[in-house]
């Protein structure tokens, strides 16, 4: 997996007081509530090859996601299981603060968070990505790729794979001989085998007060952040929390509600999007 380092801008002291007074007046440099996501666009299938594809705009962070399958042998302690395997890259084209270089701990970290937030509940039916018992198993590449960073690659990320997911077919097994697996790529008939859809709430800590879906200046100014996996069982997945600074328990618990109403929200938006696909095939401009 090809990395970029991220040198995040320096924000000015006198910007950054403005920004937090105007949270505390329940307002947001861009205009939003405090509680409120930047607008969301979604386009489905861009890239024919793929096996399942979608592209997601948040505000101004934009995320590719491609799903691709191949044969390959199960993990030796889940021999009856497929595999998962969740990338990130951060493309330099996203931001003038990225450079060609070593991995970066903020793109593994996106990756490990979605990963595991859709591992822990089962989200796709490994068991049923199982050829031969032990020896041959889908193998299924979950590749998110940044295109433009505006902070929250998370959520952005999660709601790209999730609906990339739900549009990825198998390609037809042609014939099964031994280990011998004949594999036709150019048709695919099977739909991924999925248990339920998964979403990512994130929320900023800011100058005491608590905002969904950071911006990238909310994320340089931010005291923590935190990140809820939240499934459509209304059950929380998986959590993660960067920052120096902390939640007292009273904000944790706010911060808790407040994810799982944001958390609905989303999880409409995705229904919505598989329930009318033809209506999310247009070119994100």
């Amino acid at each position: 997996m090809s990395l970029t380092p991220t040198y995040l801008p320096v924000i000015p002291r006198l910007k950054k007081e403005s920004i937090v007074q105007m949270i505390k007046k329940g307002a947001r440099i861009d205009g939003r509530k405090n509680d409120e996501y930047r607008k969301i666009e979604i386009q489905l299938n861009p890239i024919p090859k793929a096996e399942g594809s979608s592209v997601v705009k948040l505000g101004n962070t934009m995320v590719m996601v491609g799903i691709k399958t191949e044969i390959g042998e199960p993990y030796r302690d889940r021999p009856n299981e497929g595999v998962l395997q969740v990338h990130a890259e951060f493309v330099p084209l996203a931001s003038p603060s990225f450079e060609p270089g070593p991995p970066d701990e903020n793109a593994i970290e996106a990756a490990r968070v979605i990963d595991r937030c859709l591992r822990e509940p089962k989200a796709i039916k490994l068991d049923e990505l199982v050829l031969i018992p032990g020896k041959k198993v889908w193998v299924v590449f979950n590749d998110i790729y940044l295109l433009d960073f505006d902070g929250n690659v998370v959520d952005a990320g999660m709601l790209a794979t999730i609906t990339a997911l739900n549009t990825a077919k198998l390609p037809k097994i042609v014939s099964i001989e031994e280990e011998n697996i004949v594999v036709d790529k150019s048709v695919k008939e099977k739909p991924l085998p999925l248990n339920l859809n998964v979403v990512t709430v994130t929320i900023a800590k800011i100058g005491g007060y608590l905002v969904v879906d950071p911006s990238l200046e909310e994320e340089i100014v931010a005291d923590a952040k935190i990140t809820f996996g939240i499934d459509d069982r209304e059950r929380i997945v998986g959590i993660q929390k960067t920052g120096m600074n902390g939640f007292t328990q009273q904000e944790l618990d706010q911060a808790t509600e407040l994810a799982f109403k944001k958390a609905r929200e989303l999880h409409e938006f995705v229904e919505k999007v598989l329930k009318n696909p033809s209506e999310f095939t247009k070119p994100i401009v």
